[in-house]
C-alpha cells in the first residue's frame, strides 16, 4: 500500500509541475529525454533492376544517369534497346530518383523528355507503372528494360545491378529513398 501512496504522490507532483514528454523534449532542444530510446529512421535503398537476360552486372553512377536521361539508347554490351520504366508521379521512389539520378523535379523531368521527343532524340518517354509489382513485371518481360524498386521488394524475376560496384545495403550505396 505504501508503494501505491508514493506513486500517487509522484503522479500528483508531475501533474502539478506540467512536465510532459513533449515539454521535456522542448527543454532538451527536441531530443528525446534520456529515459526514452531514440527511434532511428532508416533510409530504404532503391535497387536498380534490369531484365535477367541483360549481360550488364555493374554500372557507374554516371552511366546510370546517361541511361536514365536517354543519352544512351542501347546497352553497350549488346543488352538491346534501353527501355526506362519509372514509378508514377507522386510516388516516393520516383521523387528520390528524380532528385538523385535526374537532378530534376517533376516539371523539369516532363520538360526534358518533351524536348527530347520534339527534337527526335527519343521516340518514347519512360514508361510509368503504378506499383512495384508492375515495375518488376514490366522489366521481367522486356529485354533492355531498366528501372528501380525498393531493395526489400525485389524478386528473382529481375537482376539487381551494382552501381559503382555496390549493391543496395552496402556501405556507400548512394540511391536511397
Amino acid at each position: 500500500m505504501r508503494a501505491i501512496g508514493i506513486l500517487s504522490i509522484l503522479a500528483i507532483l508531475i501533474s502539478a509541475s506540467g512536465l510532459t514528454a513533449s515539454s521535456a523534449r522542448k527543454e532538451t532542444n527536441g531530443a528525446l529525454p534520456p529515459t526514452q530510446p531514440a527511434q532511428t529512421s532508416k533510409q530504404a535503398d532503391l535497387a536498380i533492376i534490369v531484365n535477367k537476360s541483360n549481360p550488364t552486372d555493374n554500372i557507374s553512377y554516371s552511366e546510370l544517369r546517361e541511361y536514365f536521361l536517354a543519352e544512351r539508347s542501347h546497352w553497350v554490351n549488346g543488352g538491346g534497346k534501353v527501355r526506362i520504366v519509372m514509378r508514377a508521379p507522386g510516388q516516393p521512389e520516383r521523387e528520390a530518383v528524380l532528385h538523385l539520378i535526374y537532378n530534376m523535379n517533376e516539371k523539369g523531368f516532363t520538360s526534358y523528355f518533351l524536348g527530347k521527343k520534339f527534337t527526335g532524340e527519343v521516340l518514347e518517354e519512360p514508361r510509368q507503372q503504378n506499383s512495384t509489382p508492375d515495375v518488376i513485371k514490366f522489366i521481367s518481360y522486356i529485354p533492355g528494360a531498366i528501372g528501380y524498386v525498393r531493395a526489400d521488394e525485389i524478386d528473382a524475376s529481375v537482376k539487381v545491378l551494382r552501381v559503382d560496384g555496390l549493391t543496395p545495403g552496402e556501405p556507400g550505396y548512394k540511391i536511397k529513398l
